[in-house]
This record gives C-alpha cells, structure tokens and sequence, in this order.
C-alpha cells in the first residue's frame, strides 16, 4: 500500500501544472511592470489623451501667437491656422464698408455720366459782316463776309471741321462755299468763325433789279449751313437754316443782325 501511495505521489498532478503556468505568467507580468515606470511622463500623457505629438516632435507654430504647435519640419508646408473664435474671423463694421463701397461706386459713376454725356453742340449765325458788289454785263457778283458762333456746352474739346454753307434765292442755288478745317472749341466756351461766300446773280430780273437806280435794292438770301464735330469719340453733323438781307445795288460794310429761318 506505501508502494502505491509512492508511485501516486510521482504521477504528475494536472492541478500542479496550471499552478506552475499561473506562477511563470504572474513573474513575465512581474517583470513587465518593472520595465514601465511608476510615474508617466506628461509627454507620453499628453499623446494619450489628446493624440498630439509632444514637444520634442514640435515645434511652436509662428501664426498663433505661441498658443499652437505643428510638427517639425513641416514650417514652410503648412499655411496659417487661424481658430474659429479669432476676431480677425469677425470684422466689425462689415455693414459700413460695404455700404460706403457702394456709395462710392454710385458717386463715381454720377460724377462720369455727368461728365461725360454728350450735350449738343449749336452752330449760330450773329451777323454779316460786310458785302461787296461786283457788277459784270450780265450778272452781278457779291462777296458776304458772314459770322457764326459755334457753342460748346461739353466738359470736352470738340473739333469742328466740314463747313459747308449755300447761299439760295428762294429755291436757286447763288453760291457756296466749302471749309474743310475750321476750327476747335474748348470746353464751356463759344468760338465765333467768319467765312466769305461769292453769291453770282445771273437772272435776268434780278441782275436789272440790282442795277436800276432806285435808292435802296434788298435782296433776300437764305443761308443753309452744315457743320460736322467730333467728340467723345464719334461724330456728329449739325445743321442750321437763316435768312440775311443785303444791298445788291451796293457795297456794305455796315454789320447788321441775320434772322434764323423758322424749323
């Protein structure tokens, strides 16, 4: 019976294995827990709990006033970082400047349009200023000096050049004359030109009407005058109809008043 409780005794134990095993894992633990130190550094703390890479691997961002930190290396690679709470997300006055913006706008645009609209541009006649009888055998020739005012109400310079003026006893053409350059006028200003035009009379009733000795011959022209401008980049033709009385019997230097024929 000792002889078998000896043999029992030898026989491996299944209880006394997983002991054993129980036993080496709590020493690996035992050995582990050495390795970790009893108090964490707050870098490795700090990776815990926010995932953010501590100082050593950072470096101070240069936007943020010192208050944030990005990764080494990566200073020319990373734009600013500006938080949602910063003022400079939330400018003051936005109301003000976008209204004073449009008002300036709106000034702008008044002060253009009112300077640069087209106004109209008046051709006026003032006076003849002489007249000068030719008498031929079968016509009678008379020079009119005649002056015109030109207006300029533009904030722009405008050039007046194609005068082109007929001279009509009722509906026959007595004369004309053509000018090809004439002047330019300033802005806000009124320049006055004088132009001569050769008026040849050779209808038999006139020509005797002018030649008879009666004391005063009157003689009745109509003057249509044409003038084309350029401003504002374009141009533009202007056209003005009058009346003028002159002594076809004799010379006159006298200036006297043209009347404007009736639109």
């Amino acid at each position: 019976m000792s002889k078998i409780t000896r043999r029992m005794g030898h026989v491996p134990s299944r209880f006394s294995g997983d002991r054993d095993h129980a036993r080496c894992q709590h020493y690996g633990s035992v050995r582990d827990d050495d390795a970790t130190p009893i108090i964490e550094n707050d870098c490795t703390k700090r990776r815990r709990s926010t995932g953010r890479r501590c100082s050593g691997d950072t470096v101070p961002c240069p936007t943020c006033q010192g208050t944030g930190r990005i990764p080494r290396g990566q200073e020319s690679k990373l734009v600013a970082v500006i938080p949602c709470t910063d003022q400079r997300l939330r400018p003051r006055h936005t109301k003000l400047y976008v209204a004073l913006s449009v008002g300036v706008c709106l000034l702008i645009s008044v002060l253009v349009l009112f300077f640069l609209f087209p106004r109209p541009v008046l051709l006026s006649p003032v006076t003849v200023e002489s007249s000068v009888v030719f008498f031929v055998n079968s016509s009678v020739l008379i020079n009119i000096v005649n002056t015109v005012n030109i207006t300029n109400d533009n904030f722009v310079s405008v050039r007046a050049y194609s005068l082109s003026v007929q001279a009509l006893d009722f509906r026959t053409v007595v004369g004309t004359v053509y000018i090809e350059d004439t002047t330019s006028v300033p802005p806000l200003s009124t320049k006055t030109i004088s132009y001569m035009i050769p008026v040849n009379l050779t209808e038999p009733g006139k020509v005797g009407y002018c030649k008879s000795h009666v004391p005063v011959h009157i003689l009745y022209l109509r003057l249509q005058m044409s003038l084309t401008i350029y401003y504002l980049a374009h141009d533009e033709q202007i056209s003005q109809d009058a009346y003028k009385f002159i002594n076809c019997g004799a010379n006159s230097t006298a200036p006297h008043q043209t009347r404007l024929a009736a639109q």
